[in-house]
């Protein structure tokens, strides 16, 4: 039998993940030595937090680690119970919550559980785009919706009635912190949004990832105002536990036992250690909160210095750790100027083709969740480049 004749899926067809190959080609170039700043990719710097990293060790001198029941451990589920009450004053059951293997395996199993091949599916654009890729390989139908300044680049009911227009819509995922904005919805924003989807009998997905770095509003869970939503979070930002692959979603009741069989057959169960290691995270908002306090330097050393090196149109930048700038002046071509940036000046950033494939290419992402040093860096190597 010809190997000619065996062919990858269609559904497996997906655009690559941009940021990451910017992140595989920045560290070839420091393979052969050179030196790069890392703007490119989501990632914070610091390590997970100390009582983490003592529970993790703590749970590998017993030196038995297993499989644990898919929905996560009961000490993890109750103190996220305790984090929502505590953050937010709102009640999240701990028969509600699921552990997953990053908030990766929560949109695996959101997107699963709520959704039938064909439906469709409304996303923001610019927004992460993994969110399409996943829909796309699950033979789902991404209806990516352009937001701009007039809606401070959020969804609104406007939006969903044009969508609907062009077909039936059986859900919207939202980020607020959102990726790659950086801009958040308005209390008044979400609510009407998520009254809308009530209304109509639409699920809303509410990707939480960027809560507890926030700068200029107060973050809302999408839990305030139905108990209808699909919450997906994780520790990787916040907690600085990317490596760990470890998230949860808060699940309406009548999806719990639907992504839990779900979750028994792809992956058994999130990995106990890190579940282990994230239930002491919870513990330690004081070291974290001295971690944002990085980030805000951070965004307000960019904030000042970018437009002194000509990119001075800036997306507000309401919470997670991105500045999104319009590089129209220089170029239109994101893709190209991001790998030329790369090679010239040593700094990798991730083009807005990622997030946007029809307005992107006169976008860039910058990550400031790195260290001030190298931010500092990298306005420097800018300026050179832009001059």
């Amino acid at each position: 039998m010809s190997s000619v004749s065996l062919k990858p899926s269609q559904r497996s067809d997906v655009a690559p993940f941009i940021a990451m190959d910017v992140l595989a080609e920045a560290a070839r170039l420091e393979a052969e030595g050179r030196s790069i700043i890392h703007m490119e990719v989501g990632q914070p710097s610091a390590p997970a937090p100390k009582a983490a990293l003592d529970a993790a060790r703590k749970a590998l001198g017993h030196g038995r680690l297993g499989y644990t029941e898919a929905l996560g451990i009961l000490p993890l589920r109750q103190a996220l119970t305790n984090h929502y009450k505590r953050e937010y004053g709102v009640d999240a059951p701990t028969d509600r919550i699921m552990v997953t293997t990053g908030s990766s395996a929560g949109f695996n199993l959101a997107f699963l559980a709520a959704f039938d091949p064909g439906d469709r599916i409304v996303l923001t654009a610019p927004g992460y785009p993994a969110y399409r890729n996943i829909l796309k390989s699950l033979g789902l139908v991404p209806v990516e919706v352009k937001v701009g300044a007039e809606t401070r680049w959020s969804l609104t009911p406007a939006h969903l009635e044009e969508a609907r227009k062009e077909g039936p819509v059986k859900g919207v995922l939202v980020a607020s912190p959102a990726n790659p904005t950086g801009t958040m919805m308005s209390a008044e924003a979400l609510s009407e949004l998520i009254a809308y989807c009530e209304a109509e009998h639409i699920w809303f997905i509410s990707d939480e990832i960027y809560h507890g770095l926030d700068y200029a509003a107060d973050q809302k869970t999408a839990l305030e105002y139905s108990d209808n939503a699909i919450i997906i979070n994780s520790f990787s930002k916040y907690y600085c536990m990317t490596g760990w692959r470890i998230g949860w979603m808060v699940l309406p009741q009548q999806l719990v036992r639907p992504a839990e069989r779900i979750a028994q057959n792809l992956y058994i169960s999130a990995p106990e250690i890190s579940q282990i290691a994230a239930t002491a995270a919870l513990g330690s908002v004081q070291e974290l909160e001295a971690v944002k306090a990085g980030y805000i330097a951070n965004r307000e050393l960019l904030l000042d210095g970018l437009p002194k090196v000509g990119l001075d149109q800036l997306l507000p930048v309401d919470g997670a750790f991105y500045i999104y700038a319009d590089i129209s002046r220089f170029s239109d071509d994101s893709l190209g100027f991001a790998r030329k940036m790369l090679h010239e000046a040593g700094v990798a950033a991730t083009p807005g083709v990622d997030f946007d494939p029809v307005h992107g290419h006169e976008f860039l992402r910058f990550s400031f969740a790195g260290a001030h040093e190298h931010m500092k860096e990298a306005l420097v190597r800018m300026a050179g480049f832009l001059s």
